[in-house]
């Protein structure tokens, strides 16, 4: 029977260790290996790769739709409280959605941006 076990998530990026950096120091994530040119780092069963792309235009100068994840969580207010006192760059407040989602958005130095959303009825929030 098919089951996804956990996703990765690809991002080229031109500055890899100031973009590994990010990720580990506001964002909590923890690196699981290095190989060349790649960093691969997880927040729980999040995975994400970053490919030094250095040629490539960031997502921010893209001018394209820059998500490229939207993150279903428990606990969403205690882990926006920790992204605010980490300094991570907050695109979009947390607030209630009329979806019935509980949901904000961080973005990286480069532009990728990361929605969180827990279920309202989980999250104990009105």
């Amino acid at each position: 029977m098919f089951n996804v076990k956990a996703t990765q998530h690809v991002l080229a990026v031109k500055d890899l260790e100031k973009t590994e950096s990010y990720f580990l120091d506001k964002l909590g994530f923890s690196v699981r290996f290095r190989a060349d040119g790649w960093s691969f780092l997880s927040l729980g069963s999040f995975h994400i790769m970053l490919g030094h792309c250095p040629d490539e235009l960031s997502a921010r100068d893209t001018h394209e739709h820059s998500y490229f994840a939207y993150v279903n969580c428990v606990g969403i207010d205690d882990l926006y409280r920790d992204y605010q006192q980490r300094g991570a760059e907050i695109f979009q407040a947390i607030s209630d959605k009329p979806w019935g989602l509980r949901e904000f958005g961080v973005a990286t130095p480069e532009g990728h941006r990361i929605m969180f959303g827990e279920d309202i009825e989980s999250s104990g929030n009105s």
